[in-house]
C-alpha cells in the first residue's frame, strides 16, 4: 500500500515537470526544426541550409560569435574564480553571495542604457579619463564595451558554481598537499583546481551558451559593429520575415550548443580522479 502511494505520488510529481518540459523545451525545439525546412514562401526546401553552409558571411558570423563568446567566458572566469575562491574565505560568504547575485534582478535593459550612460561621451568613465589626463575616448559601440557589459552580466552565473565546488572541497586535501611539503602553486594546479573543475565546466556551460546568442548587448552596447549569430536571427525574424533561414541558424546555435554542453560535462569525474593521484 505505501508502495503504491509512494509511486502515485512520484508520478503526480513528475507529470508537471513532464508537461513542462513538452511544452517549453521540445515543442519549440521541434518547431524550430520544421520551420528551418521553409522558405521565406513557405514553401518546403534544403535551401536554407545550403544557404547557410556555402555562405562566407554566415560562417563569418558563426566564427563571430564562437569567438566573442570564447572571449566573455575567458573575461567571466578570470574575474569569477579568484572572486568565488575570495568568498570561501570570508566570514560571511552568504551575505557577499547575496550581493553578486542581486544585480541579475535587474532588468538586462535597465543594465545596457546604464552602462550606455556610463560609456557615453560624458559618461562617468570618460569624465574619468579626462581627470587623469588622458582624454575622453570612443568606449561605447566597441569590442571593449560589449565584452565588458557581457562579462559583468555573466560574472554571477559563474561565480556560483564555482563557489559551491570551492566550499565543498575537503580541507583535509588541502593540508595533506601542504603537508607533503607542496608550494601554494602545486596546492593549487594539482588539488584545488582539478576538484573544482566540475564547478568550472558548470560555470563555462552557463555563460558560454547564452552568449553565443546574445543580440539586445550587440545592437545597444556594441553599436552593430559586434555581428553575431543572435543578431542574424533577430533580423530574420523582426525585419526581413524570412523565418525559415532565422530558425536553420536557430538550429545551428542548438546544435553548438549541445556540442558544448558534451565537451564540458562529460569529463569532470575523470579531472576529479586525476587531481587526487598526481
Amino acid at each position: 500500500m505505501q508502495r503504491k502511494q509512494r509511486l502515485s505520488r512520484n508520478t503526480a510529481y513528475f507529470v508537471p515537470y513532464s508537461l513542462w518540459i513538452l511544452l517549453f523545451v521540445i515543442a519549440p525545439v521541434l518547431l524550430l526544426i520544421y520551420q528551418s525546412f521553409f522558405n521565406i514562401d513557405g514553401q518546403f526546401t534544403f535551401a536554407n541550409y545550403q544557404t547557410y553552409f556555402s555562405s562566407s558571411t554566415y560562417l563569418m558570423m558563426t566564427v563571430n560569435s564562437v569567438w566573442y563568446a570564447f572571449l566573455i567566458t575567458l573575461a567571466t572566469l578570470i574575474i569569477s574564480y579568484p572572486t568565488a575562491y575570495l568568498l570561501n574565505e570570508t566570514k560571511h560568504p552568504q551575505l557577499w553571495l547575496l550581493l553578486i547575485i542581486m544585480p541579475t534582478w535587474i532588468n538586462l535593459l535597465l543594465k545596457a542604457y546604464a552602462f550606455i550612460g556610463i560609456f557615453s561621451q560624458a559618461g562617468i568613465a570618460n569624465q574619468f579619463l579626462s581627470f587623469i589626463g588622458i582624454g575622453p575616448k570612443q568606449l561605447l559601440f566597441t569590442n571593449f564595451s560589449f565584452i565588458f557589459v557581457a562579462a559583468y552580466i555573466q560574472i554571477p552565473f559563474m561565480v556560483l558554481p564555482i563557489y559551491n565546488a570551492i566550499s565543498e572541497l575537503k580541507p583535509s586535501y588541502v593540508n595533506a598537499s601542504r603537508d607533503l611539503g607542496a608550494t601554494n602553486w602545486q596546492t593549487f594546479s594539482r588539488v584545488i583546481f582539478p576538484l573544482t573543475l566540475p564547478g568550472v565546466k558548470a560555470g563555462i556551460q552557463a555563460v558560454f551558451i547564452p552568449s553565443l546568442s546574445l543580440f539586445m548587448l550587440t545592437r545597444l552596447i556594441g553599436g552593430n559593429k559586434v555581428i553575431t549569430l543572435g543578431t542574424a536571427i533577430e533580423e530574420h525574424f523582426l525585419t526581413t520575415m524570412n523565418w525559415g533561414m532565422g530558425s536553420t541558424i536557430g538550429v545551428v546555435l542548438i546544435v553548438a550548443m549541445v556540442i558544448i554542453m558534451w565537451l564540458t560535462g562529460g569529463s569532470g569525474k575523470r579531472h576529479t580522479r586525476k587531481g587526487l593521484t598526481k
